[in-house]
């Protein structure tokens, strides 16, 4: 899900500055295929924008100043530092949208990495104020209290939408923890909250790297019929993210069949109930058909769905569709057209 990567598309993990042509979850090129380095669902990819040739100076204080064409990928891999330290340095995310003149961190400080970062001001022990950029997972996660939890005390469900500034109540039982450093879920704020989902089928053997297209093919359209998704759709997503291939990761790091992200297989995991491991093939195609159910449902139409899987739901509903992804959406609805 939810948004992401390249393959033979372009990066849609890459969050770039000046005209967004990297988008939330990033930007995927969009061939019919993707090619061994590919990643979901989508929620898909925009080829990273592209390293300057000349890397300008870094602040003696350990800061980088965005230029127009800047991502966050290129940044980190200009400067040798991950893309987790610059998330966890700077409070940032797959969803963050950079702009030029922007101070980026390029290490984290000692303090940070010691301590906890802080909440946002809350009016209680058991609220939390949302901030740009949280989910209701995260923020039940970060807070040592149940996705179920949070739902019953703020009478909330999978279709209710957050925006910064809420106040959330976080239950009697809620005790704050430091918050890790893993990249944002994949669907951003204002992303309808996952519900609980009744435990999904125990996953088959992994399959092997020889597994062939014509048998994965088989599996999405059975797991898509078992979970209620259109197996047209999700047949065209699967060729148009790997080409039915499982064996395939992209630069950005989206993996398997249905090409998704490791931050997006967690909230996959949450909306199935077990944990799912994304290099086993049947729990890969479990996790694609988790995000698109939730995408279909909670979309005003399927091609915003579509879109949403490529581009990230929070990105198509309040900017509108890209380029590239008016493209991607085309695709898959002439894949899903041959499979009908």
């Amino acid at each position: 899900m939810l948004s992401r990567k390249t393959s033979p598309r372009r990066l849609s993990a890459a969050v770039t500055a000046g005209a967004l042509s990297a988008v939330i979850l990033s930007a995927l090129a969009l061939p019919a295929q993707a090619t061994p380095v590919a990643p979901a669902a989508s929620v898909k990819t925009v080829a990273p924008a592209a390293v300057p040739a000349v890397v300008p100076a870094v602040v003696p204080d350990g800061t980088y100043t965005v230029k127009p064409g800047d991502s966050l990928w290129a940044i980190a891999n200009s400067h040798g530092v991950s893309l987790a330290t610059l998330f966890s340095a700077n409070n940032m995310g797959m969803s963050t949208i950079i702009y030029p003149g922007q101070s980026i961190k390029l290490t984290a400080t000692a303090t940070s990495a010691a301590t906890p970062a802080p909440a946002p001001a809350a009016p209680s022990a058991a609220t939390y104020v949302v901030k740009s950029g949280d989910t209701l997972s995260r923020i039940a996660s970060s807070h040592g209290v149940t996705l179920a939890a949070v739902f019953a005390a703020n009478n909330m469900g999978m279709s209710t939408i957050i925006y910064p500034g809420q106040s959330i109540k976080l239950g009697a039982a809620a005790a704050p923890k430091p918050a890790a450093p893993a990249p944002i879920v994949t669907l951003h704020i204002n992303t309808p909250a996952p519900a609980a989902k009744p435990a999904a089928p125990a996953p088959a053997p992994v399959a092997p790297a020889a597994t062939s297209s014509a048998a994965i093919q088989q599996m999405v359209a059975n797991t898509a019929r078992s979970m209620g998704v259109d197996p047209s759709l999700a047949l065209a997503f699967a060729q148009q993210e790997s080409g039915f291939r499982q064996n395939v990761v992209s630069s950005a790091g989206a993996i398997g069949t249905m090409q998704i992200m490791p931050s997006s297989g967690t909230w996959a995991s949450q909306l199935v109930g077990r944990t799912l491991d994304l290099n086993n093939t049947q729990d890969n195609i479990t996790a694609g058909m988790a995000i698109i159910k939730a995408l279909v449902a909670t979309s005003p139409s399927l091609e915003t769905a579509i879109a949403s899987y490529y581009q990230g739901q929070y990105s198509v509903l309040h900017r509108g569709m890209y380029d590239d992804t008016k493209v991607y959406v085309a695709q898959v609805l002439q894949r899903q057209a041959t499979f009908r």
